[in-house]
């Protein structure tokens, strides 16, 4: 298989990308040059954003196309438009975020969505993943696969959310931790999606798919206890009524990573039915693999994880946290 990758370099591209050599394909990686591609990868360089930026893919020829991209869609349109003649699929790597909020538990891929245009510039990350998908659509036809990801997590995570818990774990001491302790999680290991959407396009498979784990994979106590586990520190958690949480005006999702809170934010993000992805070859590693092997990979960092400039980086600071817990 020849795979072109848009972008390649940084957290889901990587994996992808990593993925496909592993499987002795003939990776091109197509990126602005900021990052070293894996080894084994050739690479050209081009910005999508500016003019003229997609010379360097104005010839040759690809089983698939693999886009990430996650800002204006006019990006993804351009690219999609001028490969659709020399690539036979294009994997574009989307969100649950297109689905309108709020979504019950149990939406499956048919869900209301989010508007969106193929030609529109940066809006907001809903419309933009949609209008990119629009855009995959319009250039590829059924030849262009949606994966719709829920949370992503995993080694070379940008984002901060699992690094943040695992750095705080590591300090040890009484933790903070957002119940209830059954509180059910839905995420995608990155490399599971990686595996996911390679086999599904190699397979020709089109359309959407919901991308994450099925409901029940993981809880918050298992996650956190998995970072405890993995960073074998002596952190004690501290499980706190989320009607507490509320009150103090704790953020979801931005102070404390993962977590949403209960009703409508919790089955809007974990309450994605995935049995179209499941029958099509899902398999999801336990979320203590993927905590372990994110610390290992953690560590080789110095703990200090790459952070994208345009993502604030999360967690709750640890005076605020000490006040929470009454210490």
């Amino acid at each position: 298989m020849r795979l072109l990758m848009l972008g390649g370099t940084e957290f889901v591209g990587r994996a992808i990308t990593e993925d496909a050599v592993s499987r002795g394909w003939e990776v091109t990686v197509f990126h602005r040059g900021r990052h070293a591609p894996p080894p084994g990868t050739t690479a050209v360089h081009g910005d999508r954003t500016a003019p003229g930026g997609l010379a360097a893919l104005a010839e040759g020829e690809w089983d698939l196309v693999v886009d990430t991209w996650g800002d204006a869609p006019t990006a993804v349109r351009d690219s999609a438009r001028l490969l659709a003649g020399r690539a036979g699929h294009y994997a574009y790597v989307s969100s649950r975020s297109v689905y309108s909020y709020p979504a019950p538990a149990g939406l499956g891929e048919d869900g209301p969505l989010v508007e969106g245009s193929a030609d529109a510039d940066a809006v907001a990350y809903a419309e933009d993943k949609r209008g990119g998908e629009l855009a995959a659509v319009e250039a590829f036809g059924d030849r262009a696969l949606l994966v719709r990801a829920g949370l992503i997590l995993g080694p070379y995570e940008n984002v901060g959310r699992l690094p943040w818990w695992l750095n705080r774990a590591a300090r040890g001491g009484p933790m903070l931790a957002p119940g209830p302790r059954d509180l059910p999680i839905q995420y995608i290991d990155v490399r599971d999606l990686a595996a996911w959407t390679l086999d599904a396009a190699a397979a020709g498979l089109g359309g959407p798919y919901n991308l994450v784990s099925p409901v029940g994979h993981a809880t918050m106590a298992g996650f956190l206890e998995a970072c405890v586990a993995a960073t074998g520190s002596d952190a004690e958690l501290r499980w706190t009524d989320p009607a507490v949480l509320q009150e103090a005006g704790v953020a979801p999702w931005t102070e404390l990573p993962v977590w949403t809170g209960l009703g409508e934010p919790h089955d809007h993000m974990y309450g994605g039915d995935v049995s179209k992805a499941l029958a099509a070859g899902l398999k999801c590693r336990p979320v203590a693999r993927t905590v372990a092997d994110t610390w290992a990979w953690l560590r080789s960092l110095d703990c200090v994880a790459p952070q994208r400039s345009d993502r604030p980086a999360p967690g709750l600071g640890a005076e605020r946290e000490a006040a929470l817990l009454g210490l």
